[in-house]
């Protein structure tokens, strides 16, 4: 797994977080789909590095790439 990317039973319920921090994966995917550049979130969320957004991504793709198609 990304070593960004952190889930732990103990934060924020087990949801999948930038390591180090509480900052949900979800939230930040949701920022981008809401039109948040990678420099507004770095502005709101100072303890973010450009490589955390990247590796949101990437989880958010991988985590994809691994459901199962129903058809």
């Amino acid at each position: 797994m990304n070593n960004r990317i952190e889930i732990n039973s103990g934060v924020m319920q087990g949801k999948p977080v930038i390591r180090g921090t509480r900052i949900p994966v979800e939230l930040l995917l949701r920022k981008l789909a809401e039109g948040a550049t990678a420099a507004d979130l770095l502005d709101a969320y100072p303890r973010l590095a450009p490589e955390d957004v990247v590796a949101a991504l990437s989880y958010a793709a991988d985590t994809i790439a691994h459901e199962t198609v129903l058809v």
